[in-house]
């Protein structure tokens, strides 16, 4: 189960810095988005598509948009300058999980050996909630784009996360010590290349940064689909519960995430 108790101050922060740029006079929108994910780990062969295509979940959020372009409190449009017509602020708590195992060459069934048989028995989860803030810009008009003067409106993203995860691990070896089995702190249980406390499903937490791109269609004057293809990387590599010292291991942990979203015009 996700601690929350690690996000609360950040949500606090949040909750604040929200109810501020409410009484600015901005417009706000409100959606939903979702969809599937790869996560990308410590588990199986770096680039490979089995281990890619394999370990795929799925992610759910919440999104806050804050509107330079247009004032609620008047009904009416802001100053006409270039940040109000082309950026908004995204405000997001999401969810996502993915199931992991080792897939790819080390683990094809002509392997035989001891190691190969510790990489197939080993599985784990990988599950995160996540609350931070993006700076989106619009190259198009997004005047333009709320008078239905065209019906698609593209976009690129930055922005920071705060994320609280999860991990979780198990492991199926059959271990000649029959004590031993299924073990997840006894590391004879798991990869011998591997270092003693590899292996650590701790929860924690950690920040990340967070990079997309996509693109809105406008359905009606207040309401628009979206398509946002993103990619984030974590300032931390025990995410999924595995933290290896091979030299394989060149990256901390990240995910590339294809999410459809309906968006809602605050009026």
């Amino acid at each position: 189960m996700l601690n929350l108790k690690h996000l609360a101050s950040v949500f606090c922060l949040f909750f604040i810095l929200q109810t501020a740029n409410a009484q600015l006079g901005f417009s706000h929108e409100l959606g939903v988005i979702a969809g599937p994910l790869q996560f990308r780990s410590d588990y199986g062969v770096r680039e490979d598509s089995k281990t890619n295509f394999g370990n795929s979940g799925f992610g759910i959020g919440v999104v806050h948009y804050i509107n330079f372009a247009y004032r609620a409190d008047c009904n009416c449009y802001t100053t006409d300058t270039y940040f109000n017509d082309h950026f908004k602020i995204r405000n997001e708590i999401s969810y996502n999980k993915t199931n992991l195992e080792h897939l790819g060459k080390w683990v094809s069934p002509e392997r035989t050996t001891i190691k190969a048989d510790q990489l197939r028995a080993h599985k784990g989860v990988a599950e995160n909630l996540d609350i931070g803030t993006q700076l989106e810009f619009f190259p198009l008009s997004i005047r333009d784009f709320q008078g239905f003067a065209y019906k698609y409106a593209p976009f690129i993203s930055l922005g920071v996360h705060y994320t609280a995860y999860t991990p979780e691990v198990s492991t199926t070896y059959n271990n000649p010590n029959t004590a031993a089995y299924g073990d997840v702190t006894d590391p004879s249980n798991f990869y011998t290349g591997w270092d003693p406390g590899s292996v650590d499903a701790s929860p924690g937490s950690t920040w990340s940064v967070v990079s997309s791109v996509g693109f809105r269609y406008k359905l009606t004057k207040l309401s628009d689909l979206m398509l946002d293809l993103r990619w984030q990387y974590y300032f931390g590599d025990n995410i999924d519960g595995l933290d290896h010292q091979l030299e394989s291991n060149k990256f901390n942990d990240w995910l590339v995430w294809l999410n459809v979203g309906y968006i809602f015009y605050l009026d």
